[in-house]
């Protein structure tokens, strides 16, 4: 039987996960820095806006950003944004810029973790082991998805 560790009980309970979400729609996002994202997504059945906090897996330029959907391809922002691309990024001081989603492909996704785990090795030991935990698999798919942020 599998047990379950403190940090996959937290990073599950939906309140602390959405701790984010006001700080970012009232414009202080920038204290959690570059290091995490809020995309702002459109409800595939209700069409309602939706919210989600993440961390930033990779930035390569100033207009790109890339998150993981940590528990897998059944995330809802993940088939939010696989039924409608377009959504709203706020990260570090961008605040709301209009952004198109591209859904990598797995072998695109296991490459950008490759790199995630060469230059935080110690960070994705511990994610890589929550996220074990959090879903119960042993190897959990791990999308990624990378946001192309609109000009000024």
């Amino acid at each position: 039987m599998r047990t379950v560790s403190l940090a996959a009980k937290i990073i599950t309970t939906r309140w602390v996960v959405r701790l984010p979400i006001p700080m970012y729609r009232a414009g202080l996002g920038a204290l959690l820095g570059r290091r995490f994202t809020m995309i702002e997504h459109v409800g595939r059945k209700s069409g309602e806006p939706r919210f989600v906090v993440l961390e930033v897996v990779e930035r390569p330029d100033e207009r790109t950003v890339t998150v993981a959907a940590g528990f897998g391809p059944t995330s809802q922002w993940y088939r939010n944004l696989r039924a409608n691309p377009e959504c709203h990024v706020s990260t570090g001081r961008i605040r709301r810029r209009p952004a198109h989603a591209e859904l990598l492909d797995a072998d695109g996704s296991a490459e950008v973790l490759a790199g995630y785990a060469e230059r935080y090795p110690k960070a994705w030991d511990a994610l890589s082991k929550m996220m074990r935990d959090a879903t119960g698999e042993d190897d959990p798919e791990i999308p990624i998805v990378r946001l192309h942020l609109a000009e000024r």
